[in-house]
């Protein structure tokens, strides 16, 4: 017999869905509650409105992210190539389609829902910047990199912005990209080396 856990989950499956695809505006209850092929008693039962099942989207999508960012590891001691690593995985989660689509959604509601922008910047970017910032000081330890005019925390946030800056922009402004593996290389390595250029011993 299926429980309330599993139908509030296959409803929050949905309505991820739905808002994923359609923004928070243009989905509707009853878009979810077709998705989810279940009764209106029951989608009413486990969330009280559209609101409360966009919240529980958001901090579900907020978990799986910072998951995602948690689980990147690097097995080198090269700041390089740590850096590459870190870099790709990244670019590969923002950069599909899920990734774009949550970006979108997050922004676009940022005013009307500050505090789950806020655990979306908290769970993504804030995240991945924390995780450079060791790797950092770890190669600082090492003598390989010198960012003490800046500190780790902002080197690691100007590496990240190097890294998504022109591929993050293009791809949010033409829906129908997809960059292929090559793309993600070239984009990551051109960060990479640039940032090298500068903090490097």
């Amino acid at each position: 017999m299926t429980t309330l856990n599993e139908k509030s989950m296959l409803i929050l499956h949905a309505a991820r869905r739905i808002f994923l695809t359609h923004g928070f505006s243009a989905a509707t209850t009853d878009m979810i509650q077709k998705e989810a092929k279940v009764s209106k008693a029951t989608l009413y039962h486990c969330f009280a409105n559209k609101e409360a099942m966009f919240a529980a989207v958001i901090k579900y999508q907020c978990q799986q992210m910072a998951n995602t960012v948690n689980a990147i590891e690097t097995s080198s001691h090269n700041i390089e190539q740590s850096l590459r690593d870190l870099g790709h995985a990244y670019l590969k989660f923002i950069l599909s389609p899920d990734g774009l689509a949550f970006f979108r959604v997050a922004i676009a509601e940022a005013p009307r829902f500050p505090a789950l922008a806020r655990q979306f910047y908290l769970s993504g970017p804030r995240q991945m910047m924390r995780i450079i910032a060791q790797h950092l000081e770890q190669a600082v330890d090492d003598g390989q990199i010198d960012v003490q005019q800046f500190g780790y925390e902002t080197s690691a946030s100007l590496f990240i912005n190097l890294l998504r800056g022109e591929g993050q922009l293009e791809c949010l402004t033409h829906p129908e990209a997809q960059p292929s593996d090559a793309q993600i290389d070239f984009w990551v390595g051109s960060a990479v080396t640039t940032f090298l250029k500068a903090f490097a011993r």
